[in-house]
């Protein structure tokens, strides 16, 4: 089975409802989870998957606790060819800056050559208050990557 391992970009809480949530169901299905919520590239293990679960924050920024991980990635430029990776972005369809971080962090490392294995999932918060529900479903379609 695979380690996945969940980054959690939040500011009130959702994204990382979200991952415990996932963590959850990918345990139960016998694979390795692991939460990090307060990312540092350091700290990471490229040879893991990695589970990006990202929150927008004021005008399409990243949360808090993502910025130093995000800025990271922009200043060092790691090569991330045998990275293989997903996005959940969570955002408010109210703004124009809806799920912009989540974007932003696909975007910035499909740059550094890692692959993404599965289609983007943009939650939108303001039409689904439980954001564990379409993650869920996403996650159902995620987990026949990861169960070969």
């Amino acid at each position: 089975m695979s380690t996945i391992t969940l980054i959690t970009g939040s500011t009130l809480g959702g994204a990382e409802y979200v991952a415990d949530h996932l963590a959850e169901l990918l345990t139960a299905q016998g694979h390795q989870a692991d939460i990090v919520n307060q990312p540092a590239l350091s700290q990471l293990n490229q040879d893991t998957i990695w589970l990006i679960i990202c929150s927008t924050h004021g005008a399409g920024d990243y949360p808090d606790n993502f910025i130093a991980f995000a800025n990271a990635l922009k200043q060092q430029q790691p090569a991330l060819k045998k990275l293989k990776f997903a996005v959940i972005g969570l955002g408010d369809s109210n703004y124009d800056t809806f799920c912009a971080a989540g974007k932003n962090i696909e975007a910035l490392l499909l740059q550094l050559g890692a692959t993404a294995i599965a289609e983007r999932l943009d939650i939108d918060v303001s039409m689904t208050p439980v954001p564990e529900e379409p993650a869920e479903i996403w996650f159902e379609e995620w987990q026949t990557y990861l169960n070969g």
